[in-house]
């Protein structure tokens, strides 16, 4: 039996032996080629729709439409959907950074919003107008509502509010270096200006103060964004 344990423990060796070794440049193919599946697989998986029986106007309104959809989703399931249609939206997180960049001023605007039933604070934010760039429609809707321009422009993401039956893409903006110019709120906009330190809108958040998504989202994330270059 002793015997019969070595002999397997060198046909082993042997066969390790005989394995050949990779070199640090199939090594990087290799990881280049796992890359290159992976963001395969991620881009097969984000440009999955679904099949469209038939798509009717229900309404047609000056903001949106909403239209009823009989689909046949990615995963076989045929269904009957609601679905607002918008052009989109920007979201302006604009910053004032002069004072402290570890906690910089935010632009921030409380108004009364009739569909929540009460005043919110929230950060600049407008619809993109049909055929508008969406940092133009940022551009514009930042001087417009607030008077601020900013010398400094960043996209920071891209997302649905309420994709269950929404097709509004929202884009966050960072602004930034900004400068003080004449604002041109719409008729009906009463809008509130102030300027809150990113620490205190946090605390907002944490106290439940702050109901607005956009504005959860574009604060939170700065504020993240904030702690990783900290880090490094």
């Amino acid at each position: 039996m002793v015997k019969k344990k070595i002999a397997k423990k060198k046909s082993n060796k042997d066969a390790a032996a005989k394995k050949p070794r990779l070199t640090a440049k199939d090594k990087a193919r290799s990881a280049d080629a796992a890359k290159q599946n992976k963001a395969a697989r991620a881009a097969a998986v984000v440009t999955q729709s679904a099949q469209v029986l038939s798509s009717e106007l229900v309404f047609d309104g000056p903001l949106f439409r909403v239209f009823r959809d009989e689909v046949i989703e990615p995963a076989g399931v045929r269904v009957s959907r609601d679905i607002v249609r918008h052009n989109g939206s920007v979201v302006i997180l604009a910053v004032d950074s002069s004072k402290s960049k570890r906690d910089p001023w935010v632009v921030m605007e409380r108004q009364y919003r009739h569909a929540a039933g009460q005043y919110l604070w929230e950060v600049p934010a407008g619809k993109i107008d049909l055929g508008e760039e969406p940092l133009v429609a940022a551009q514009r809707e930042l001087a417009e509502e607030t008077g601020y321009r900013a010398r400094k422009w960043k996209p920071l993401a891209t997302y649905y509010a309420s994709p269950g039956f929404v097709g509004e893409a929202m884009m966050l903006y960072l602004a930034e270096d900004l400068y003080a110019g004449e604002a041109h709120p719409e008729e009906d906009e009463k809008i509130e200006l102030r300027l809150i330190k990113l620490s205190e809108i946090r605390k907002m958040i944490a106290k439940g103060a702050i109901h607005d998504g956009k504005t959860l989202i574009a604060a939170l994330l700065y504020g993240s964004l904030l702690g990783r270059k900290r880090k490094k």
